[in-house]
């Protein structure tokens, strides 16, 4: 993710916002005129890519193991027998796989009248905390579009990229925004694709600020950003009344997820941890002002990222606790948070020595990875495939990862990884992962300003694939980055996303992403039911301590290869490492936090109960308090979280389809208000009652002190 990942283009926003301030005493006409330039929109040209004349992986890729700590490792059956057993449930054998894409559409498009509100003051304290941690409000939202709105209008008057580019490191400096070098890095790597981006679009301050910030920023009609998927003119299977429960003592995957290592190459114990920069605790952060200023050992919970010592430690650690790990799921975020001065090489460099790492630590076991928003530079910055110009193309990291992610993935997801960096493999025979490169939903990628309509039809194959997999009766797990109910996640792709999943969650039975750090979960629900949850998004936590957390990891229990088998989740642990005690005392150890069954007393991990759970965390405080405690895996630094903070936490877990908290969250905020009311009572009375109680018990005080005289 992270906390800092959107800071890099809103601090370009938030200094020019401040200069809107002194260039109103001049009364820019771009600020009150409703006039806008006609404009011949045309959808950019696409390569010529069709998804169903793309290879498929159809052979299966893991083999199974014998695990001797285990007691029903063995399947009962041969993959040829087990298969054919599949294929007889299948409903309908004459099915052809299709590809559904109604290409004679248009776009239809035309542009709304342009209105640009006046201009207010606004707290550039306010707006740095939002910025740092993804809470957008309209605070930010009026900084954005005072900042976006003199941006076009100095692009407008003609002045040079150079030009531009040095006001607005001269504004972040000058309004001490961030350092010289962080507004001056900033300005470079990201100055360049702003400018291009918003030399190319016809968008006015309100329409732009409503897609970066989302509904912080207001929901304003914007029909360059609204499309939708076209789905098979097939039958959506009749759900079932209640989801089967997996069979107790049946055979079952053991699967690692790491997610969000950002390991920094850099870091230095002893360095400054409390810097005024996005990453501390390397040289550069210069020394500490004193010893508790200093970075720890093994890593700090101030702003810096995963020393190399850690990374090593937690997988030797990992190889040498879980020697039956069937299989890993890996969900991006490689490189740290330096993101001023970042470049492809640095990035790249670090993409080869990780998967080095993971291989050589893991002989033998499948590695299903997912692409983070960090693994490009600049950060964000994924151009979809229409931009194909050598240096803006996205290219150079997808070819790299081609090669790099070939370790593990079958020849046949070669095209889908060089075109978007989303693949689908068959893992088992009836059970196949799809790993989706969620940064086409990423708002902060300005890439998509230009076209956001399903990038590089990434959404359209992911129909084709589980319609294909619905087609052979198979069980499908999605994994990726960002997770989609997330605000960092487009809106109209999340809604395209939702109903996706709706339409298939009779195929889909799980899905694993990272990006927020925290240990938590998402859920999905029956757009035209809400009360009939369908799906759940299990959000692991990250191996950073970036910032205020513990280094993290989970293990997971998938229903595996038997008749019954409903490729559900069973169960799964966190693993932690207190970074306090490990700095403290020189040598960390990970253990297990909790195991999500046994914590919340939970009969199954199935999309209702889970459900049923989200409704006792908004009831029962102390359940939520643990809940709480395990979303910031254990951190002695995590702040108190009051009624606003419990609402905005369950209405993230109520929330599978992002900027849409209204639709999902009116019921969870008013019974916590009204808990916060009765639970405000109760302490009030509860407090006089011990009061009088306490000093009724102390005898030796004079009666009338007490009333009885």
């Amino acid at each position: 993710m992270t906390h800092w990942m959107p800071q890099q283009i809103c601090w370009l926003i938030a200094a020019l916002a401040v200069a809107s301030l002194t260039a109103l005493s001049e009364a820019l006409p771009f600020l009150y005129t409703n006039a806008r330039a006609p404009i011949n929109w045309t959808q950019p040209e696409l390569a010529e890519w069709r998804i169903e004349a793309q290879p498929r992986s159809i052979t299966p890729l893991i083999e199974l193991r014998r695990h001797v700590n285990r007691t029903n490792n063995a399947p009962a059956d041969s993959d040829a027998e087990f298969l054919e057993r599949l294929q007889a449930l299948k409903q309908n054998r004459s099915s052809a796989r299709m590809l559904w894409y109604d290409a004679a559409v248009g776009d239809g498009l035309t542009y709304p009248p342009f209105v640009d509100k006046a201009l207010k003051l606004f707290n550039l304290k306010q707006v740095a905390f939002e910025i740092e941690n993804s809470v957008m409000s309209k605070v930010s939202c009026t900084a954005c579009k005072a900042g976006a709105g003199l941006l076009q209008h100095y692009i407008k008057s003609g002045k040079t990229e150079a030009e531009l580019m040095k006001m607005i490191a001269q504004y972040c400096t000058n309004l001490s925004i961030q350092s010289p070098r962080v507004c001056e890095g900033v300005a470079q790597l990201f100055g360049s694709e702003v400018i291009y981006v918003l030399q190319r679009v016809n968008l006015g301050p309100d329409e732009l600020c409503s897609f970066i910030i989302g509904d912080g920023c207001g929901d304003v009609y914007n029909p360059y950003h609204e499309w939708e998927v076209v789905f098979p003119p097939v039958p959506k299977p009749p759900r079932l009344a209640e989801l089967p429960m997996p069979l107790e003592g049946a055979p079952f995957f053991k699967v690692l997820h790491i997610s969000d290592t950002h390991y920094d190459p850099h870091y230095v114990e002893g360095a400054n941890a409390d810097c005024n920069e996005p990453l501390c605790c390397r040289l550069s952060s210069g020394r500490p002002a004193n010893p508790n200023a200093a970075a720890g050992k093994w890593g700090d919970y101030r702003k810096c990222d995963t020393p190399k010592r850690t990374v090593d430690n937690m997988l030797a650690h990992i190889a040498e606790t879980h020697k039956d790990i069937d299989y890993i799921l890996w969900t991006g975020d490689l490189p740290p948070h330096d993101v001023w001065n970042q470049t492809k090489q640095e990035n790249l460099e670090i993409i080869k020595e990780t998967v080095k790492q993971m291989t050589e630590m893991f002989p033998g076991v499948p590695i299903f990875p997912a692409l983070g928003n960090h693994e490009s530079a600049p950060v964000n910055s994924f151009p979809p495939p229409y931009v194909n110009q050598v240096d803006i193309s996205i290219n150079w990291l997808y070819d790299e990862l081609d090669v790099q992610w070939r370790r593990w993935l079958p020849q046949s997801v070669s095209h889908t990884v060089r075109r978007g960096a989303f693949y689908s493999v068959l893992v088992r025979p009836g059970f196949r992962i799809i790993s989706l490169n969620m940064n086409y939903c990423n708002n902060k990628n300005w890439w998509l300003l230009l076209n956001s309509t399903d990038p590089a039809t990434e959404l359209q194959w992911f129909i084709y694939e589980l319609q294909s997999a619905e087609f052979s009766n198979e069980k499908v797990h999605v994994i990726g980055h960002i997770p989609p109910g997330h605000s960092d996640c487009l809106k109209v792709w999340s809604r395209n996303f939702y109903k996706i999943i709706s339409r298939y969650e009779s195929t889909i039975t799980a899905q694993f992403y990272g990006h927020t750090h925290f240990d938590e979960f998402e859920m999905f629900y029956d757009p035209h039911d809400l009360t009939h949850a369908n799906s759940i998004a299990y959000i692991g936590p990250s191996v950073s301590p970036y910032y205020d957390l513990n280094p993290g990891y989970r293990i997971y229990y998938v229903d595996g290869d038997h008749d019954m088998t409903t490729r559900l989740v069973i169960d799964h642990e966190s693993w932690i490492m207190n970074l306090k005690e490990a700095n403290l005392y020189g040598y960390p150890i990970w253990y297990k936090l909790y195991t999500a069954r046994a914590a919340y007393n939970m009969k199954a991990l199935r999309p209702n109960d889970w459900d049923k759970l989200l409704n006792e965390l908004t009831d029962n405080q102390e359940l939520f308090e643990m809940y709480y405690k395990n979303y910031w895996k254990n951190s002695p630094a995590r702040p108190t979280c009051d009624a606003e903070c419990k609402k905005r936490m369950l209405c993230d877990c109520k929330s599978g389809r992002s900027h849409d908290r209204r639709h999902f969250c009116a019921d969870v905020e008013s019974k916590i208000d009204e808990g916060s009311s009765k639970s405000w009572k109760s302490w009030f009375y509860r407090g006089l009652t011990n009061s009088y109680s306490l000093i009724s018990s102390i005898t030796y005080l004079p009666k009338y002190l007490l009333g009885y005289g």
